[in-house]
């Protein structure tokens, strides 16, 4: 994908915030491809706990980026994915970080198993 020209803030270079909607999407966007996210109905539900991300070098506008995404450890109704903001063709991150999930129901909002179906494709990517 392409940085936009809002993501660059006054110093030039893409502003730590959107690092995150990156994370959100990339998490979101494989959930979405997987069968394993349906924003309107789907039940379970998979809520952000915990994010953190750490910067190794800065990237601009306009400048293409790809992102690498894997899970790093499954609990009972936990998912820790790791993720790397990478510029394009770029060998090292220029952005790591992590992103949590735990898994709920839909109503209560309460943690529940992590389905076997969302099971086997997260450890696909472990």
């Amino acid at each position: 994908m392409t940085t936009r020209w809002a993501d660059n803030d006054a110093y030039g270079h893409v502003n730590n915030t959107v690092y995150y909607e990156w994370f959100d999407s990339a998490v979101n966007g494989w959930m979405v491809e997987q069968d394993m996210l349906d924003i309107a109905d789907g039940d379970p539900i998979a809520l952000v706990v915990e994010t953190r991300c750490s910067y190794a070098s800065p990237l601009a506008f306009p400048q293409s980026v790809e992102i690498g995404l894997a899970v790093s450890e499954l609990g009972r109704s936990s998912i820790r994915y790791r993720i790397g903001i990478f510029a394009q063709s770029a060998d090292s991150a220029a952005a790591e970080g992590e992103f949590v999930h735990v898994v709920v129901d839909r109503a209560t909002r309460r943690p529940v198993e992590i389905p076997a179906s969302w099971r086997a494709k997260l450890e696909a990517i472990s």
